[in-house]
């Protein structure tokens, strides 16, 4: 997948501690939020812990995504089926 090359504005909460890029000096409010970025705008120039924190990372959110997508399924299902049992009593 292609990326689009844009640079997204970070916003970091004033009292959380900014994490940094150490290649473009970007700011980030979460580590895993560095790793990625790291990983995807970076890969080149990874170190091998820096790789190993990208993958986790990745995988975490990769796992994020499809419980997201399995319980969006599960919603839509339920209110399927509530709209069908409300028209099979209502007619």
């Amino acid at each position: 997948m292609i990326m689009p090359d844009i640079d997204p504005e970070t916003d970091v909460p004033p009292d959380a501690t900014p994490h940094v890029c150490d290649h473009c000096g970007q700011p980030f409010a979460r580590e895993t939020h560095l790793a990625l970025h790291r990983g995807l705008e970076h890969a080149s120039s990874l170190s091998s812990d820096e790789r190993a924190a990208y993958e986790d990372a990745h995988e975490k959110e990769v796992e994020d995504l499809r419980r997201f997508r399995l319980l969006a399924l599960a919603g839509l299902v339920a209110l399927y089926f509530g709209f069908l049992m409300t028209y099979a009593v209502v007619t």
